[in-house]
């Protein structure tokens, strides 16, 4: 199983060209896959859905550059809806 984002991909999005932040940026993209894990109840993966990942990617941005640290889901909720699972 791979991440569903890279750190190489993370670093790309955000525009960061330094290694001094590598450790903030990876526990980031391993809290925003986790949170986005929970709320649709599946396992993010490389090869998961283009929407899912980008999801991750946004998230990963917003705690980055905005220092938001309980990464709503509000802001990609329309990227994560149609991958819900029916929950009872």
């Amino acid at each position: 199983m791979t991440a569903p984002v890279s750190l190489t991909e993370a670093k790309l999005f955000l525009r960061v060209e330094h290694d001094a932040e590598d450790a903030l940026i990876q526990t980031l993209i391993d809290a925003a896959a986790a949170r986005i894990e929970g709320d649709v109840g599946l396992t993010l993966e490389s090869t998961s859905p283009a929407p899912l990942r980008l999801a991750v990617l946004m998230l990963v941005l917003r705690a980055y550059e905005r220092g938001e640290d309980d990464m709503p889901i509000r802001p990609v909720e329309a990227w994560i809806a149609p991958y819900r699972g029916v929950r009872l």
